[in-house]
């Protein structure tokens, strides 16, 4: 990151995952919510095409609530995360899949912890809004075109980075159209592409705020190309104007025209750039 020190926001990321853990999981639970269910979820199942047995890493996989899934349709799933608190939890549920879900306590902007996972075993890695809490994402990049079997994909969602962060101002006008007192619902940016670390809070009533690191799209691929992944798939994921949400969000059906999140599937060539 630019003028940034990542070493320093990442523990800082880390002490502030090891506060929330417990709200976080308190929240979210095994259930999500709409973000997961209704925009996440079922582009990630469509992107990533599982296959019955296939063995699958999920990256910054938080409380466990993919891992569950993924395994609850035939995968043999591997996580971590940096959160010791996170984990904890995931491992509790993760008790009655018979060894089919194995947690570990890892951070991602370590390259030589990544690759203790095991090269080439993997065919297939998720990571889902996680991306924007890493201070530095090319250890992860180049970790996984080495964890990941030649041909393996990986699918990541992030908070749409043109649409949905702290750079973001949820406006609401009425207005006289000559017939009717009209009201209308529109985004306001301060910044896009330049990248930025910012402090926010994730869910109301966590108990500390969090660093997000903001990426434009260029800066948000780039690594991954670069470790010889090529983009394949690209979702951008809105609420229906009907949606109302189920827990207290500014994201509704009132913002339909913005895509709040952004799914990308990239496959591994094996082929980093020279």
């Amino acid at each position: 990151m630019t003028d940034e020190n990542p070493v320093w926001h990442n523990e800082a990321a880390r002490r502030a995952w090891e506060a929330n853990a417990a709200h976080w999981d308190d929240y979210m639970g095994e259930a999500g919510n709409d973000f997961v269910n209704l925009l996440i979820w079922p582009r990630l199942v469509r992107l990533l095409g599982l296959q019955p047995g296939e063995r699958v890493l999920d990256a910054a996989c938080g409380n466990g609530l993919y891992a569950l899934r993924l395994a609850e349709m035939g995968a043999t799933v591997v996580g971590f995360d940096f959160s010791t608190g996170l984990i904890e939890r995931a491992r509790v549920r993760a008790a009655e899949y018979n060894g089919r879900i194995t947690y570990h306590i890892l951070d991602a902007t370590d390259l030589m912890a990544l690759l203790t996972l095991g090269e080439h075993s993997f065919d297939a890695a998720v990571c889902n809004m996680a991306l924007f809490d890493m201070a530095d994402i090319a250890p992860m990049a180049e970790g996984l075109s080495r964890l990941l079997r030649p041909g393996g994909r990986f699918i990541f969602s992030v908070m749409h980075p043109c649409f949905n962060g702290l750079h973001v101002t949820f406006q609401t006008e009425t207005a006289d159209d000559g017939k009717n007192m009209a009201t209308r619902h529109f985004l306001k940016l301060s910044a896009y592409l330049t990248a930025f670390t910012s402090s926010g809070i994730a869910l109301r009533g966590q108990p500390m705020s969090q660093p997000y690191f903001h990426r434009p799209l260029q800066e948000l691929l780039a690594p991954f190309l670069s470790a010889g992944f090529v983009l394949d798939a690209l979702e951008e994921a809105a609420f229906p104007p009907t949606h109302r949400p189920d827990k207290l969000t500014s994201w509704s059906g009132n913002y339909a025209e913005f895509p709040p999140v952004l799914l990308t599937r990239l496959r591994n060539t094996g082929w980093p750039e020279g």
